[in-house]
């Protein structure tokens, strides 16, 4: 390594941080031999010029050592970095010339700085030495610079990177490549490459998509041992003694309701009519009777934490054969379930509960587009027939369902209406349209029920005092609150009832104040960024979002690590086991479960987030030219992003607006000084598609027309 005997130097000196070490002292620490002796103290001279360490009475000593950690470096700029704290997540930005040519995904040493970074809003630090090199997978592309083939990385923006070497096919401008590095240097530009192996040309998402996972260590393939497990488990199937030991509800009109398009389905529904209201039956995949504690497919499952779900394609948590197959509760097959029976009052209140193994015959594989034409009374005679045998319980299902939501508006519950896109591929995994995701009311039934069951499962848990995984969200911070009160203001919008003591009830408020203000898109994302996310945890925190003290995940184990993990605690607790044994048992589970659930789901949103740029870039690329309305939303100092009604987002860059002198202004507006015009969040403007990068994922627009008026 390159700064061995720099790295071994500052290690011996950090515990020494008054009283130092004598140069021989250093040698030793260092194991140099009589031969770098010189070499050595020519690294010490260095260190002390660059102000790390000093010399005192004969010892050399750390200057200020307690300004020292371990961290990660996480991005990448063309004249700065960002490192993250490893033991706070905290984040730290460097400038280019102290990032010492590292690369993201190194292991450094840094120091934190004098200077200051409000541009950033973060602390800055040093890099001192690179203590581990990034050996994962690099990835980036061929681009043409000048007459020669570079590499552009993905991840990090540097001038384009010398090849050194490639012994394989022959590359091509534009092909996504993997890379590894052939040898550093102090500058990012001057780093050389080796080529390793061509997934394909970057013009195609799908090649885009296959880099990052490889660049992310996303695992796709499944262990021998975790794939034969599973495969057992899929041909032995449903033992005899297994359904005789099941309280069986195969008599029930069971049904599922999902995409059309689904096929890990892992919860099913009953309702039915009582004297004082609804039982209402969430029956869930027992995905943890077949995925033992200490097998392979435990291990896979606690890697992976979630399923990713990316445009046209899967990577599952567990192999299809569990999956697709014997968990997949599909129609007119027997399947083992996890079933939460609840009696509701006809005012909505659940008002008994009990969990049970139980066997299961779903009726039909209901399709949510399907089921909404039957709710609306447009449904066809084939549909109509599908649906038969458990039509008579959809009005049922959606007069409670309307008291559920009621009752949560009732409670303050935020209805954030976030858009989400609908990405649409044709066989060869090409992009050919997206969409923004529609929802009917039965999408919102099933939502609702599921809520039920969550909050159950955590009801149960906390009554009885056993360990448990749950579904917390914590209330937002002052400073957020206050930021968005302020950005309101900024933009025209009363924000009254926002503080920083503010409620769910009053963000509720705000949103349905302005549901039909054209800028509403900008205002949800707004509220919604000023929240804290939600995430996993063995406290019961409570849920700010939902207005809920008793939440949890338990109806996805397929595809979530949080409920496999819960179902596992509850199989003891229905069998009896006394909380205090559970307590012994499921302690320490309940805590890491938690925390790996929390840590994959970030890596699993990011990735879907990030690959659908790569689609939304391959698709727009077939329009370039054409003209779209859209909204400002949002704004940098180089420019504003704009977004169309299908969801696609591009830039429009502060060099391609009317000439003028332009700056940020109050975060929500690029303003030019000159002639007072600005260009605010939630504006409606016209715009042409310009250019688009399937590669990186970034769409060029340039502005048209813009509707607005001058606030400022």
């Amino acid at each position: 390594m390159k700064y061995l005997f720099r790295q071994k130097i500052i290690e011996a000196l950090l515990p020494k941080k008054k009283e130092g070490l004598t140069e021989g002292a250093v040698l030793t620490a260092v194991g140099a031999s009589k031969k770098d002796r010189k070499r050595v103290m020519g690294v010490v001279s260095a260190l002390e010029k660059d102000g790390l360490i000093y010399h005192s009475k004969g010892h050399y000593i750390l200057r200020s050592a307690s300004r020292y950690f371990n961290g990660t470096v996480v991005k990448v700029a063309r004249t700065h970095g960002f490192i993250r704290k490893n033991d706070t997540d905290e984040e730290f930005f460097v400038r280019g010339r102290d990032m010492l040519g590292a690369v993201p995904g190194d292991k450094v040493l840094a120091f934190v700085s004098e200077y200051a970074d409000e541009e950033h809003g973060s602390d800055s630090a040093k890099v001192v030495l690179i203590t581990e090199e990034n050996g994962g997978v690099m990835t980036g592309t061929i681009v043409l610079d000048g007459n020669k083939l570079k590499l552009r990385p993905d991840g990090y923006y540097s001038e384009p990177l010398f090849i050194a070497g490639w012994h394989g096919n022959e590359i091509s401008e534009g092909d996504k490549v993997r890379y590894s590095i052939h040898e550093r240097a102090d500058h990012h530009s001057d780093i050389t490459v080796d080529i390793v192996s061509i997934y394909g040309s970057s013009e195609y998402a799908k090649y885009s998509v296959d880099a990052y996972i490889d660049e992310k260590g996303i695992e796709t393939e499944f262990s021998e041992e975790a794939a034969a497990e599973a495969e057992k488990a899929e041909h032995d199937g449903i033992s005899p003694a297994e359904i005789k030991a099941r309280e069986d509800l195969r008599r029930l009109p069971i049904f599922t309701i999902d995409g059309a398009d689904t096929k890990d389905i892992d919860d099913a529904v009953s309702i039915e009519r009582t004297e004082t209201g609804y039982r209402l039956g969430v029956h869930i995949a027992d995905v943890s009777h077949y995925v033992r504690k200490g097998t392979a497919l435990d291990k896979t499952a606690h890697d992976r934490g979630t399923s990713i779900y990316i445009a046209d394609r899967v990577i599952p948590m567990l192999p299809k054969q569990l999956s697709n197959g014997i968990c997949s509760l599909n129609p007119g097959e027997d399947r083992l379930a996890f079933s939460c029976i609840m009696d509701i009052a006809a005012s909505g209140e659940i008002v008994k509960f009990r969990f049970v193994k139980s066997v299961i015959r779903s009726c039909v594989k209901g399709v949510y587009s399907e089921v909404n034409s039957i709710l609306d009374g447009e449904a066809n005679d084939d549909i109509k027939a599908k649906y038969s045998e458990v039509s008579a319980q959809f009005p049922v299902m959606r007069e409670l369902a309307e008291i559920l939501i009621k009752n949560r508006e009732n409670r303050g519950a935020p209805d954030i209406d976030s858009k989400e896109s609908k990405i649409i591929c044709d066989e060869n995994g090409i992009c050919t349209d997206i969409k923004e995701r529609t929802r009917g009311f039965s999408e919102r039934i099933i939502e609702e029920f599921m809520l039920c069951a969550n909050n159950s499962a955590a009801k149960y848990a906390m009554e009885t005092g056993f360990p448990f995984v749950y579904r917390v969200h914590e209330s937002p911070e002052k400073e957020k609150l206050l930021k968005l009160s302020e950005t309101l203001v900024n933009i025209g919008i009363d924000p009254k009832g926002i503080s920083e003591k503010s409620t769910a009830a009053d963000l509720s408020e705000v949103l349905e104040r302005t549901k039909d203000d054209p800028r509403s898109p900008v205002i949800n994302n707004l509220v919604l960024r000023s929240m804290m996310k939600a995430k996993y945890s063995e406290e019961p925190n409570g849920h700010y979002g939902l207005v809920m003290k008793e939440y949890s995940h338990f109806t996805s184990p397929i595809r979530r690590l949080a409920d496999m993990s819960i179902h596992r605690i509850l199989t003891d607790a229905v069998s009896g086991m006394p909380a205090d044994k559970l307590t012994r048992k499921y302690a320490k589970f309940a805590h890491e479960q938690a925390y790996r659930s929390s840590i994959t789901e970030l890596t699993a949103v990011a990735a879907e987030r990030d690959c659908e740029k790569f689609y939304m870039a391959e698709f727009i690329k077939k329009h370039i030219g054409e003209e779209y309305d859209g909204f400002i939303s949002g704004v940098t100092g180089a420019g504003f992003f704009v977004e169309l009604p299908n969801t696609v987002e591009g830039r429009v860059d502060v060099l391609t607006l009317p000439v003028g002198t332009y700056e940020l202004s109050n975060d929500v507006a690029l303003l030019d000084t000159i002639s007072g015009k600005a260009y605010t969040i939630g504006d409606s403007v016209r715009v042409r598609c310009i250019a688009a990068d399937v590669g990186s994922g970034m769409v060029d627009f340039e502005l048209l027309e813009h509707n607005h008026e001058d606030k400022h």
